[in-house]
């Protein structure tokens, strides 16, 4: 497994995937500069049935680059990357109950909820705390 340095600065807002919304296409996975988004297939067999993306925390910079891709500021036209209106750049301190609400499906929720939502919560915390 690969060292992983802490972070210099936690980000302002970070992206969060309705997964009611996400129909696992990977738009946004193609385009993530930190490459923090994974697609989840939830039953393994069934092709995309039930797969949704999903963002790693831990590693999400907040850079919005999954949400829209930059443009100059004199261009009035916004070019968005999920073609299903499925991610949210959530604030920091609200990131774990967004997760807990829209990451997935309740059951996928309860039985990854340390990884997902006490992650989520540790980086409330410590967003709160600086």
């Amino acid at each position: 497994m690969a060292k992983v340095a802490p972070r210099k600065k936690l980000p302002k807002e970070l992206a969060v995937i309705n997964a009611d919304n996400c129909t696992g296409c990977e738009s946004c996975l193609e385009v993530c500069p930190v490459d923090c988004i994974t697609k989840i297939q939830q039953f393994d067999g069934l092709g995309n049935l039930q797969s949704w993306c999903q963002i790693d925390l831990e590693r999400c910079v907040g850079c919005e680059v999954c949400v829209h891709i930059p443009q100059k500021k004199t261009n009035p036209y916004e070019l968005t990357v999920c073609p299903w209106d499925a991610i949210e750049m959530v604030p920091t301190e609200q990131v774990a109950v967004a997760v807990a609400q829209i990451g997935g499906p309740p059951e996928y929720i309860r039985e990854h909820w340390d990884r997902l939502v006490g992650t989520a919560q540790h980086l409330a915390e410590l967003k709160a705390s600086s």
